[in-house]
């Protein structure tokens, strides 16, 4: 059984969380033994638009996880500099394959998980991320350095979570992700 894990918090950016559900639980049409869960350090957690949402576990549950994404939203503004917050995450860059979105990278620049790499982030985030000495790369959507992934853009979602399932996969799993979600038009039938 393969496990992702969607990282949730107070105040996280709502399309974040639920497109890269939604991305990630179409993996179970060509892989039964694929687990998703939404976790976060409590029993729910309110959007920024203000959806109530319950956890399926905790972020204890990142440690066994294949895959470990990190949603962005103003909530990240206060958990990236939070020592009690970070030290709760036991991942492993070498075994996991960790992403984030948006101001995500945020959090994994506080884990130190981005130190030495280049990394991106929403434009509102640049600053912050380059105090934590991450060179941030402003014109390009995806950064991947080996299992770390960032994003920039909530719709590059589809781009990250299609880079992520193809490592654990392989390329016909994430097309089919990625065909199942592009406009009419934009994809071939097969």
């Amino acid at each position: 059984m393969k496990l992702a894990t969607i990282i949730a918090f107070d105040n996280f950016t709502d399309i974040d969380v639920f497109l890269t559900w939604d991305l990630l639980n179409r993996v179970k049409e060509k892989h039964k033994d694929f687990e998703v869960k939404i976790i976060g350090t409590s029993d729910t957690h309110i959007s920024a638009c203000g959806i109530v949402l319950k956890m399926q576990g905790g972020i204890e549950n990142c440690k066994d996880a294949d895959l470990v994404f990190f949603a962005s939203g103003p909530g990240t503004r206060r958990l990236y500099k939070d020592e009690e917050y970070l030290k709760q995450f036991n991942l492993n860059a070498q075994k996991q394959i960790i992403c984030s979105m948006c101001s995500g990278a945020l959090i994994l620049g506080g884990l130190g998980i981005l130190n030495g790499l280049t990394a991106t982030t929403y434009p509102t985030a640049f600053n912050e991320l380059r105090e934590l000495g991450i060179e941030v790369i402003e014109d390009y959507h995806l950064i991947t350095h080996g299992n770390i992934g960032t994003a920039a853009g909530c719709l590059a979602a589809v781009d990250l979570i299609s880079w992520a399932v193809e490592k654990l996969y392989d390329e016909s799993v994430s097309g089919f992700i990625t065909n199942s979600v592009k406009p009419v038009g934009q994809f071939k039938i097969s």
